[in-house]
């Protein structure tokens, strides 16, 4: 159950501190928007963080699992804040990264952390456009031996990535919409 206070709470640091708009901008997917989200600066907020670590652990304590991690560089801040703020409950959870490419030294490894195969874990990213990032990541847990149960977003655009990742057999929660942030 998610606290509606966090969640208003969370909403104002996003509008105040990572949402742009009025100014084209090219997002990730390469497609252009008359708005934009900077999730890092709220996720990055000490606040902001906070905030988003609660509401994921809320969100997590319906599922049975022992990591959460995501795609580089924007679910890194979210998953250390969990991992920190799940040592304060009775099912704490391991946090690792997944690598845009194969470390080049050392083990080459895709994901950081302590990942152990078998593992059940959530993945998360902090804005979902079209889900390419969130599903790569996915590609990534399950090639290590992962078994990924839940995939998450900070911020849903609500254009296809809900969809493209429930289409892919992954269930799929937003902690936030795009109409949270601009309205319908």
């Amino acid at each position: 159950m998610v606290n509606h206070d966090f969640k208003r709470k969370l909403i104002q640091i996003l509008k105040e501190k990572s949402l742009t708009t009025g100014v084209e901008r090219v997002l990730t997917s390469g497609r252009t928007s008359n708005y934009y989200i900077d999730a890092k600066m709220t996720t990055l907020d000490p606040f902001g963080a906070q905030l988003v670590g609660r509401l994921i652990i809320q969100v997590l304590s319906d599922y049975e699992l022992e990591a959460i991690g995501g795609y580089t560089l924007g679910a890194d801040p979210i998953v250390s804040v969990v991992a920190a703020l799940s040592a304060e409950t009775d099912r704490p959870l391991s946090a690792f990264i997944v690598r845009k490419e194969p470390k080049k030294h050392g083990e080459r490894k895709m994901i950081e952390g302590p990942f152990q195969k078998g593992w059940r874990v959530a993945v998360i990213d902090d804005v979902v456009t079209t889900g390419g990032s969130t599903l790569k990541a996915i590609k990534a847990v399950e090639e290590a031996g992962g078994q990924v149960v839940l995939a998450l977003a900070l911020v849903d655009r609500m254009e296809g990535g809900r969809e493209n990742i429930e289409k892919a057999g992954y269930p799929f929660i937003a902690l936030v919409t795009r109409e949270d942030l601009l309205g319908s």
